[in-house]
């Protein structure tokens, strides 16, 4: 896993951080470098999947009722060895001169402490390799000190680290239904196009038309133009 087979070359873990949810805006410090590099790749990783279902015992009956709720964000989990003693084989050459405290700052900086302009941590972007491309952002950090200078500053410490999936919310929208009528829709005028037609096709039902009207400050339902943006917002039915 930790070694591009194919080139013999050895791909490094790279940790890239984003101060925006669509990942386009890297962290001001970062530049074109990654935020952190693991020293030593991990020996393993390890993707969690999970399914979350509701439970219902209905009364008078000895049996449950399970119903589909959601599938949960994908977790992954990954161990990285930050070393202070100069002697590991194959240590990142940039760290290796640090003491452990510090290599320890840059990964917290990138993917643990505060940003005061975003006012949260950063959104990450871990890559390995082929294996591993995941949009994501921290959720646990164990930091396992095993290793200590006659004084007691660390040598080297086990970092256990867990990463929740993270999709923006307009990516959530159009891998789970980008037609569902719940949800705010845009559409570029073509020609030939109909107000009631189109309603249709976000509301399967055309009866919305006339709100729909009103939504976009149209006089007339005759009054649409090619070119034009038209705004479908989510009505609740019951009330119309």
């Amino acid at each position: 896993m930790s070694a591009n087979y194919s080139s013999g070359k050895l791909e490094k873990l790279l940790i890239y951080s984003f101060t925006d949810r669509q990942f386009q805006v890297k962290d001001a410090e970062q530049k074109n470098k990654p935020a952190f590099v693991a020293p030593i790749n991990p020996e393993s990783f390890t993707k969690n999947f999970k399914i979350e279902h509701d439970v219902q015992r209905p009364h008078g009956t000895g049996s449950a009722e399970v119903k589909f709720k959601s599938t949960a964000p994908e977790e992954l989990k990954l161990e990285f060895i930050l070393d202070g003693t100069a002697t590991m084989e194959g240590y990142w050459n940039e760290y290796k001169d640090k003491p452990v405290y510090e290599q320890l700052k840059i990964f917290m900086d990138c993917a643990y402490n505060y940003k005061g302009d975003i006012h949260r941590p950063n959104f990450l972007l871990i890559i390995w390799g082929s294996e591993i491309k995941f949009r994501c952002v921290l959720t646990n950090l164990d930091v396992n000190y095993t290793l200590f200078k006659p004084d007691g500053t660390p040598l080297r410490a086990r970092l256990s680290a867990t990463f929740l999936d993270y999709q923006s919310r307009e990516q959530r929208i159009a891998e789970d239904n980008p037609a569902s009528p719940d949800l705010t829709h845009h559409r570029i005028i073509k020609q030939g196009d109909r107000l009631d037609l189109l309603t249709y096709s976000i509301y399967n039902d055309s009866k919305y038309f006339m709100q729909v009207a009103r939504a976009n400050g149209l006089g007339s339902i005759k009054k649409i133009k090619p070119g034009n943006e038209l705004y479908f917002p989510p009505f609740n039915k019951n009330e119309i």
